[in-house]
Order: C-alpha cells, then structure tokens, then sequence
C-alpha cells in the first residue's frame, strides 16, 4: 500500500485517517502467527512482475505462465493455496487457475449495463475482498480505486496479486465501511456489494457512505435479500443462511427506500435474482461449505433455518 494515494483525497480528516492507517500497519506488523501466515507468503513472491495483464473477460489474467521459472511458479502456487479460501473470482496467476467459491464475473456481468462513467473518477469498493472487481474496473481508467477491506487474508491477497500486476490506481487501506465517513467528499462512485446486510444500522451506513460522496456521485449497491413486494426485511434470530453477523435482509422495495430515507435520489432497482449453487459452490480454492449447505435440502425455497431462501439485488442511487 502507497499512503500516497491519499493527497488525492479531499477529506478534511486526512490526519485521522493517517493516524488510523499507521496504527493499522503497526498492528499488522506483529510478527505474530496471524499475521504471518499471510505476510509470508506475500512476501515470498511480491518481487515478482507480470508483463501479461487482462482484465476484460470473465478471468481475471495476471501474467503468462512462460512469464517466470518452475521453481518461480511453485512459489507462486504455494502463496495462492495460502491465501485459501477463495471467495471472489476467477483468476489466472502466471498460469494458475484459481476457481473462487463465487462466480463473481456473473455479478460483475449483471452490473455492466448500469455502470457508471468510471474514467478519471475516484471510486470506493467497500469489503473489496481480494480485489477482483477492483482489477475489473480497471480498463474504464479510474483516477483510484481505493479498496476497504479489514480483514487481513482478502487484505494480503490483493496486495500480492497487484504487486504482480503493478497498478498504481489500485489501492487498498485495510478499514471497513464504519470508517468511510472519515472520507468526506472524496468519492465519485461508491460500490457497496454483499455488505449492507452485515450492518446492524444500515440506514446509518448509507448516510456514511453519502458523506463520502461527491455531489453527482453514483451508488451501487449489491445486496442479499429475500423475494415479496412489501417493504420489510427479514431479522434472523441468530444466522441467515449459516452466516452469523447477518441483521437486516430487506426486499428490493426495503432497500430502495433506506437509500431514499439516507439521502440518496434516482434510486431504482436494475437487477433481481434467485441464487443458486451454480454461482456460488465449493471448489479446489473453497472447500468449506457453501450454498448446498445453507439451503434446506428437502426445500429449496428455505435456508436451512427455515427462512425464505435468498435472493440477490441491484439498486443504483445517485447524490444530487
């Protein structure tokens, strides 16, 4: 990471963010077993460049296999395998497949058709995981695309994978959304995918998120949620689908009107979905359990808690 990138940010809170990122990096720097189970391997292979890069299909390709040794490529494959599980993808690495437990290109694919002007604009990717849709905004020529991603495995991975890559306006800082409203006024395109359910107050954070926002600046959001017409969500009492941590999961109608009650305008949805163990499944890369196990095996319509199964929704919101 290259603090750099931050006089690029207008936020009058810049030294609270400095101050926030050094005591991040001290944290991370403990030679501690947590830690170092991702430091090393990143830093066993950050040296390393690709002269190969596409970003254009549903593959993320960095670098060519021919592109380093045998023994290079061994290294390589190692740090991949440590940076297991792989939630987000699919990548090639020098040659390496990595078939993620997410087939992200499809979600990437249901939001072309709304994607915003990105060229030479500032955009957040909040829970960027290890990137993958960061390295597929690239081509629309971002100024930066600042990655928020706290924990430490999706962290590490991004840092190794744009080490090869080498793209300086692609940036991560290891935070989460709680700390987007120290970045006031900086951001002319937010993406919030597979995050808001998370949050115990999402009115609350989309109103942080706002603040962000520069004035003409475009949301999306990519949520979890459940099928109806009413505006209501769904408040598991302990998970939602095996996933703890999971508050509030609304209808599209609910959502549409948090974004209204939090500010936004224009806020419309522009994709529905049925999930299915066809986009996210267990794999080489993810062999912990996965959508088969979250939904009730005599009925498909039900998680295994017995809630309705979920769905996945797009909203796009603008700030006037």
């Amino acid at each position: 990471m290259h603090p750099d990138y931050l006089s690029q940010l207008p936020t009058p809170h810049i030294e609270r963010i400095r101050t926030l990122l050094q005591k991040q990096q001290q944290r991370l720097a403990q030679p501690k077993k947590g830690f170092l189970r991702y430091q090393e391997p990143y830093s066993a292979v950050c040296q390393l460049r690709a002269s190969h890069l596409d970003f254009s299909g549903d593959t993320v390709i960095i670098g060519r296999e021919s592109e380093i040794s045998s023994t290079q490529r061994e290294q390589v494959y190692d740090a991949m395998r440590s940076f297991m599980p792989w939630r987000k993808g699919p990548w090639s690495i020098f040659g390496i497949g990595i078939d993620a437990e997410w087939r992200s290109d499809r979600k990437w694919n249901r939001l072309l058709p709304e994607l915003p002007d990105l060229a030479d604009k500032v955009v957040a990717d909040i829970g960027c995981n290890n990137g993958y849709y960061m390295f597929r905004m690239a081509p629309y020529k971002p100024r930066m695309v600042l990655g928020f991603e706290p924990y430490l495995q999706h962290y590490y991975t991004f840092l190794t994978l744009n080490s090869f890559a080498g793209l300086a306006n692609l940036q991560i800082a290891p935070l989460g959304v709680e700390d987007i409203g120290l970045f006031e006024g900086c951001f002319d395109v937010v993406f919030l995918m597979g995050i808001l359910y998370h949050r115990s107050a999402p009115i609350d954070c989309l109103r942080e998120i706002r603040k962000a926002m520069r004035p003409g600046g475009t949301l999306i959001v990519e949520s979890q949620a459940i099928a109806g017409e009413l505006p209501m969500a769904l408040f598991p009492e302990k998970t939602y689908a095996k996933v703890p941590g999971t508050y509030f999961v609304p209808t599209a109608t609910c959502l549409c009107n948090w974004a209204l009650r939090a500010g936004f305008s224009n806020v419309r949805l522009f994709c529905s979905h049925v999930m299915s163990n066809e986009e996210q499944r267990r794999t080489a890369w993810m062999n912990f359990e996965s959508y088969d196990d979250f939904i009730d095996p005599r009925d498909s319509t039900r998680t295994v808690e017995g809630y309705p199964a979920p769905h996945r929704i797009f909203v796009r919101a603008d700030l006037g």
